[in-house]
C-alpha cells in the first residue's frame, strides 16, 4: 500500500506535554515540516523560550538551544553570527515575547538579524496559569483579570506585528492562525517564505501564529478554535504586513 501521510522526520517521537487541544502541536509540525521540505534539518539551530513551550528542544529533530525568559533573539543573534551558514529560529510564546522579551524582539528587527521568529500568540500567560498578558483582549477574562481586561487600567492589547513592521530592519513579517485547515495551509506557507528570506540573507522574518489555550480559557477545543475566529482575528487580522519590496503597515487577507 503507497504511503500517503506520515510523520515528519522534524520531529522526535517523544510525546508532547501539551494540553488537549492545545495548537503548539500543530505548529511545531508545521515548522518541522517545512524544514525537512527545505533540506535544512541538518544546518538548523532553533532556540526554545521559557513557556509552556519551553520543552520544544525535546520535540524538534534538529540542534536546540534553549534561552532564558525572553531572550531567545538575543541568543539566536549569538548563534546565527557565530554560524551565519546555518538556520536559525527562535520559538516563542507572547508572554515570552511580547512581555518580558519585548526589548530583545524589537532591537533583533531594528538590526536586521537574520533570524526567523515563530511567534505564538494565545492571549493569555499558559504555563504560570493564565494570567493576563500583553496580548490578553479588552474584556477577556483572566486569573488576574477575573472581571475581563480593562482599557482604562491595562491599555489595550499589543499588536507585535504591526509595530514590527514599522521597523526597517524587518523584511517578513506576517501573522497567520491555525484555527481550521485553510488557516494551517497559510501559516505553512508562511513559516517557509520566513525560512526563504533567511536562506537569502534578506534580514529579520517572523510568523505571528494566532494559537488557542483551552485550559486557561477554560473551553473545549472546539469551541476555543470559534473562539480564537470570532473575538482574535477582528483584533488581530491576518494577513503580510512586510515582505521583501514591500512596506505596508496594515494587514490583507491573504
Amino acid at each position: 500500500m503507497p504511503m500517503v501521510f506520515e510523520k515528519t522526520r522534524g520531529l522526535t517521537d517523544r510525546e508532547t506535554h501539551y494540553c488537549p487541544g492545545c495548537t503548539h502541536g500543530i505548529i511545531h509540525r508545521l515548522v518541522a515540516e517545512v524544514l525537512e521540505e527545505m533540506e535544512l534539518l541538518d544546518a538548523t539551530i532553533g532556540v526554545a523560550p521559557v513557556g509552556c513551550s519551553v520543552l520544544a528542544y525535546d520535540y524538534f529533530n534538529c540542534d536546540m538551544h534553549e534561552a532564558a525568559h525572553g531572550r531567545a533573539p538575543a541568543v539566536a543573534t549569538g548563534i546565527k553570527r557565530v554560524h551565519p551558514d546555518l538556520t536559525v529560529f527562535a520559538y516563542q510564546g507572547d508572554g515570552d515575547l511580547a512581555s518580558i522579551g519585548t526589548a530583545e524582539i524589537v532591537h533583533a528587527a531594528h538590526r536586521g538579524e537574520k533570524i526567523t521568529v515563530i511567534f505564538v500568540n494565545n492571549a493569555i500567560y499558559g504555563m504560570t496559569g493564565g494570567q493576563m498578558a500583553p496580548t490578553t483582549l479588552i474584556g477577556q477574562k483572566t486569573t488576574t483579570s477575573p472581571y475581563g481586561r480593562e482599557q482604562s487600567h491595562a491599555g489595550n492589547p499589543i499588536r507585535i506585528s504591526e509595530m514590527l513592521a514599522t521597523i526597517d530592519g524587518a523584511t517578513f513579517i506576517e501573522r497567520t492562525s491555525v484555527h481550521n485547515p485553510q488557516s494551517v495551509r497559510k501559516t505553512k506557507a508562511a513559516i517557509r517564505e520566513a525560512f526563504t528570506v533567511q536562506q537569502k540573507g534578506l534580514g529579520f522574518s517572523m510568523v505571528e501564529v494566532l494559537s488557542t489555550c483551552p485550559t486557561n480559557w477554560g473551553m473545549p477545543p472546539v469551541e476555543a478554535l470559534e473562539w480564537l475566529e470570532a473575538n482574535m482575528i477582528p483584533y488581530y487580522p491576518l494577513g503580510r504586513f512586510r515582505s521583501p519590496g514591500v512596506d505596508r503597515t496594515s494587514a490583507a487577507e491573504v
